[in-house]
């Protein structure tokens, strides 16, 4: 029997931004630091690998590479729409890191303009009944063959 491979966005989306040095990058991005040499220092990238997550982040439409100096020729990076999406991935990666995998205080917190620390919701945006384990099924929409075959 052949084996049929799910077709998954969360895969879609790993091919994206599911490396370590990606992730840090958009963190440093979203958190306001902008320019290369400040996201290499705070993420401990190296500049090659560095400049290779960010070019694929550019390519895929995460980030913006603006001009903000010509003489000589400098960049920052500002998040896109889909990039500004990744904050909340980010803040629910964070809490999961927080609860299982950091020890002691957490090292950052987010906090909400209303001063409070900030706890990601799970929401069901059509009934706004907070989603607990096993609330969730996955529906398989469609399949795809595995690469390779006709």
């Amino acid at each position: 029997m052949d084996a049929q491979v799910r077709e998954c966005s969360i895969a879609n989306a790993l091919a994206v931004v599911g490396e370590r040095w990606s992730l840090l990058a958009l963190r440093e991005i979203l958190f306001g630091v902008r320019r290369f040499d400040q996201i290499q220092r705070n993420t401990g990238a190296s500049r090659d690998i560095l400049a290779t997550r960010l070019r694929a982040l550019v390519a895929a439409g995460v980030l913006d590479k603006v001009e903000y100096e010509r003489h000589p020729p400098r960049y920052e990076y500002v998040p896109t729409q889909a990039g500004e999406d990744l904050r909340y991935v980010l803040a629910a990666l964070m809490e999961w890191g927080d609860r299982y995998v950091t020890e002691g205080e957490p090292p950052t917190v987010f906090r909400h303009v209303c001063g409070e620390e900030l706890q990601v919701r799970r929401v069901c945006e059509h009934c706004d009944t907070e989603l607990r384990p096993g609330d969730m099924t996955l529906e398989r929409t469609r399949w795809r063959e595995p690469a390779g075959r006709a």
